[in-house]
């Protein structure tokens, strides 16, 4: 996806050779317009692909995962980090490492939402060893309910995480695929080829 690209290249900040920053319009500032076709571009994507349910982690995958759901016509759920006094009926939950805080989180669903009939859409920001996808694919199981593919804004395709899911039989979008981070430079996989736009 072009325009995520340039918006990576144009206002992310690569830390290491594994860390990007893309805070000022995914993480904790959030670009509404980016959004809108970032969730279009998800629609489309699995426009072939049954969907009932998307599936997300708290809290910026949520983003996205609601302007995919606009598009798709489907709830969006995000599994919370946090336990609330709310959330105990059916609970369904799994842990989950965060690679970027380096800790394992707690992840929980409520069951409700869930169902056995569900084709579950799991989207995310960023996909490095794949742990949070793991997480939210366990939950849906949990749940009987069946992972319809995974949408990922960012993937690191470097590391393993997404050879792993695809190698699982898991239909895996990514609308960005970074190749390499070193020397503080963000070179992409371009349409799954070793293309390289910088």
């Amino acid at each position: 996806m072009e325009l995520l690209q340039k918006k990576i290249l144009t206002e992310g900040k690569v830390l290491s050779d594994h860390v990007l920053k893309v805070d000022s319009f995914l993480n904790h500032q959030v670009d509404p317009k980016l959004m809108k076709e970032i969730g279009k571009e998800f629609a489309e994507r699995f426009s072939q692909t049954p969907v009932t349910k998307i599936l997300t982690l708290e809290s910026s995958g949520i983003a996205p995962a609601v302007m995919a759901g606009l598009y798709m016509n489907v709830p969006v759920i995000f599994a919370r980090k946090r336990k609330s006094l709310t959330l105990t009926d059916n609970l369904l939950s799994t842990k989950v490492y965060s690679f970027t805080k380096n800790e394992y989180n707690e992840v929980s669903v409520s069951g409700s939402f869930l169902q056995k009939s569900d084709q579950v859409l799991i989207l995310d920001d960023f996909l490095a060893n794949g742990q949070a996808a793991l997480g939210l694919i366990d939950l849906t199981k949990q749940a009987g309910a069946t992972v319809a593919g995974i949408g990922i804004v960012i993937e690191k395709s470097f590391q393993d995480g997404g050879d792993r899911l695809r190698e699982m039989g898991f239909k895996v979008e990514s609308l960005a695929r970074i190749k390499s981070l070193k020397n503080k430079q963000v070179e992409f996989l371009i349409d799954n080829r070793k293309e390289v736009l910088k």
